[in-house]
């Protein structure tokens, strides 16, 4: 987890530049660039700051708070605050129980038995039962944001008031990663904002918009503060504009998306791990990509932390297989320091001539990809493997792709917290554009999924992985967590929760 400081001047100056996604001079590329310490905190010039008289979030009155149906951004940071899962992801990306206090599950893990957490109850002081977690879940199965996460269960049952019975279509012990689903009570899913479960209850009226402290909370009145303000803001710019002044003092951003946001001003920001993967895909049905031998040296010859720090600003993690390294899971005992004459070594072993050059495929809408996918193009021309970046717009990528119109192309995928990796890596998978197909490899991944032992099984596939190389890991990218300086202490985000340690963090206004 990073957290820099940036004072006004330093903002209007650093920003800018960290979002255009390239440099105006590539910074000469050492044998190894190590990760800085995270947690540090860098300092810029001391300006004054003036406390909010009350903390407050944007908010788009016209949308749903829904949190199966809103839109992301700013209506899912205010979803976070009145809505909660059977489980959450900590900051390892692992889910903890939060609504229920454990399952239980049958030995080919599936079937599943939730028990829910006692006491629990909706911010209108009703109960949480089973059958509101059903209805809920249900619903999730069929919307499109969690549709494909949750493709995987064929039905959902409620036994008694506090069971909840899951069973599924295919194994998957890793099961509970995916059901940090926010859960409302069934019935009011009409309603602006369906009734939660969460810290803080939405209010409207003629004095405002707010977030007012749920007296009712299972985990007892240890919210920073009473109440939060709703500032409306209907679109990113006003948004923008909002926290700039200082209107509201966070918002979350991707500083490395197709559109990433600048902000000046007195900002702090928190970088947030996540399971975006950014990767090199590869053709495995056109010379010399169809052989594991040549792919396995094109990996080697990525020096990925260079690329997450000169690159993409330092928002992301270096990473060799397909699970992010924050992960318990992921097997840093399998991975290869990068060096630049090992990897000219392996070049000449492999016994590759060079001959045509291999077209990688980038998306041009987005600068941060591009400039990745040029530095990755130049260094391995210069090793002796030439390589020409095609940059296209969106629609014209993923035709390419589709088509195979490609050697190698940079892609990024949101991966599922159990790391289910069959979109990518199975026969006939929706994002196998590279047409790989490998029936070892898929009995792997079955067997992770199955596992009652997930980090073995995880080390058996990667390492299977590593030697086959149909797709190159890069990195997992971070998100950002923006806020005005000095406003919140000890926050730490997570993925989907910004205020994931709510009692722990202190909210300072000005003093009455």
């Amino acid at each position: 987890m990073k957290k820099r400081l940036i004072s006004c001047l330093c903002a209007a100056l650093l920003i800018p530049a960290l979002l255009t996604g390239c440099w105006q001079e590539t910074p000469a590329e050492p044998e190894e660039l190590l990760p800085q310490p995270g947690g540090a905190e860098q300092e810029g010039t001391e300006t004054h700051v003036i406390l909010p008289e009350i903390f407050s979030l944007p908010y788009a009155p016209g949308q749903s708070l829904d949190p199966v149906t809103c839109p992301d951004g700013m209506q899912q940071v205010v979803a976070s605050l009145l809505y909660e899962g059977l489980f959450r992801l900590n900051t390892s990306l692992e889910p903890e129980a939060w609504l229920c206090t454990g399952y239980t599950c049958d030995d080919t893990a599936s079937r599943y038995e939730f028990t829910l957490r006692s006491g629990v109850t909706f911010s209108d002081g009703t109960p949480l039962t089973a059958a509101d977690v059903k209805a809920t879940l249900d619903r999730a199965r069929n919307s499109e944001r969690y549709r494909v996460r949750l493709a995987g269960i064929s039905s959902v049952s409620a036994s008694g008031d506090r069971v909840v019975v899951i069973s599924l279509s295919a194994p998957n012990s890793a099961l509970p990663a995916l059901l940090d689903v926010p859960i409302i009570k069934a019935g009011s899913e009409h309603a602006d904002a369906p009734t939660g479960t969460g810290p803080y209850l939405f209010s409207a009226g003629e004095s405002g918009t707010y977030l007012v402290a749920n007296q009712s909370w299972w985990q007892g009145r240890n919210q920073p503060t009473d109440r939060i303000a709703l500032v409306e803001a209907a679109d990113l710019d006003t948004m923008l504009y909002r926290f700039t002044s200082h209107d509201v003092q966070l918002v979350t951003a991707d500083l490395t998306g197709t559109s990433p946001i600048s902000a000046t001003g007195n900002i702090v920001y928190q970088d947030v791990d996540t399971t975006i993967l950014q990767y090199v895909g590869c053709n495995v049905t056109r010379e010399p990509l169809d052989s594991a031998a040549f792919r396995q040296v094109l990996s080697q010859g990525i020096n990925r932390t260079y690329v997450v720090g000169a690159f993409l600003s330092g928002h992301g993690a270096a990473a060799q297989f397909p699970i992010s390294p924050v992960s318990s899971l992921y097997p840093g005992d399998l991975e290869v320091r990068y060096s630049r004459d090992a990897f000219s070594a392996a070049l000449a072993e492999s016994g590759y001539v060079s001959g045509r050059s291999l077209t990688l495929l980038v998306n041009s809408e987005n600068t941060f990809k591009v400039s990745v996918a040029a530095y990755l193009a130049d260094a391995f021309t210069e090793s002796g493997i030439p390589v020409t970046v095609r940059a296209l717009p969106w629609e014209e990528y993923t035709a390419a792709l589709a088509a195979g119109n490609f050697d190698l192309y940079y892609g990024e995928v949101k991966l599922s917290a159990d790391w289910d990796l069959s979109a990518l890596l199975a026969a006939g998978g929706a994002l196998n554009y590279g047409g790989w197909s490998d029936p070892q490899a898929e009995q792997l991944m079955t067997a992770f999924a199955a596992s009652s032992d997930r980090a073995a099984a995880a080390k058996s596939l990667c390492a299977y992985l590593k030697a086959q190389a149909p797709i190159l890991p890069v990195c997992f990218k971070s998100t950002s967590v923006l806020m005005q300086t000095d406003v919140l202490e000890g926050l730490t985000p997570t993925m989907a929760e910004p205020f994931y340690n709510l009692t722990s963090c202190r909210i300072c206004l000005q003093e009455s």
